[in-house]
């Protein structure tokens, strides 16, 4: 009689890669596309139209200025994962692994501190003074007794996207105060570096890229603009 073999066990599902939290402006990116649409269409009216130098000019114009409105409003994003926070601002990208994390910091501008002591300001959570007011005002007919009211034609989506309002709103929770969207975002933050970092696999060091291809081009255009002006 033959002994039947063991039977390997089946190879488990690998598991499950969360996805980053992304943080970004969907205030800064409308304008962002009015400022590129509106660029665009008087840049490209003056090469179409313009006579003599004046089109070489716009073409240098629009290379200077659309990596620039492009940086300042499109491109800002912060990524949180679970092993690191990635900083995409208008001209470098910083990638801080949650165990080099030393804190966090709101006053007038968001910003995070690494480890060594660098600060690194997150422009796509701008602080909104308006918005603190707001909250505050909210807070305190809340604690009256008038209970808040959700204003906006967003009915509570805005600036950060599906989860709560923009920088100048105001988050409802019925468990906690009122508190304005960009300070929610960074207790998020705070609460997801106490949980991270001591991770394992949260450990490594900070990086620092310069964007290039925002000030490669934008710096050409300066020059090239620069040089047309200057020659008539």
């Amino acid at each position: 009689m033959t002994t039947p073999e063991p039977q390997s066990p089946s190879p488990q599902p690998p598991a499950p890669v969360s996805k980053d939290r992304v943080y970004r402006s969907p205030a800064g990116i409308a304008g962002g596309v009015l400022l590129l649409a509106l660029a665009l269409w008087l840049g490209i009216d003056a090469v179409v139209a313009g006579e003599g130098s004046t089109p070489w000019k716009a073409l240098a114009a629009l290379l200077f200025l659309v990596p620039l409105i492009a940086a300042y409003t499109v491109r800002p994003a912060v990524f949180a994962g679970d092993d690191r926070l990635r900083v995409r601002n208008p001209f470098r990208v910083i990638v801080l692994p949650w165990g080099q994390v030393a804190s966090f910091r709101s006053a007038y501008s968001n910003e995070v501190f690494a480890e060594s002591g660098d600060k690194y300001q997150l422009w796509s959570v701008p602080v909104s003074l308006r918005g603190r007011k707001r909250a505050a005002r909210r807070e305190d007919r809340r604690a009256a007794g008038g209970g808040p009211r959700r204003g906006g034609v967003l009915g509570g989506y805005g600036q950060f996207g599906a989860r709560g309002g923009g920088a100048g709103s105001a988050s409802v929770e019925a468990d906690g105060p009122v508190r304005a969207e960009a300070d929610k975002i960074m207790d998020e933050l705070r609460e997801l570096l106490e949980a991270r970092k001591a991770a394992e696999t949260s450990k490594g060091e900070v990086t620092v890229r310069w964007a290039y291809e925002i000030v490669v081009p934008a710096a050409i255009g300066a020059v090239a603009l620069a040089v047309l002006l200057g020659v008539g």
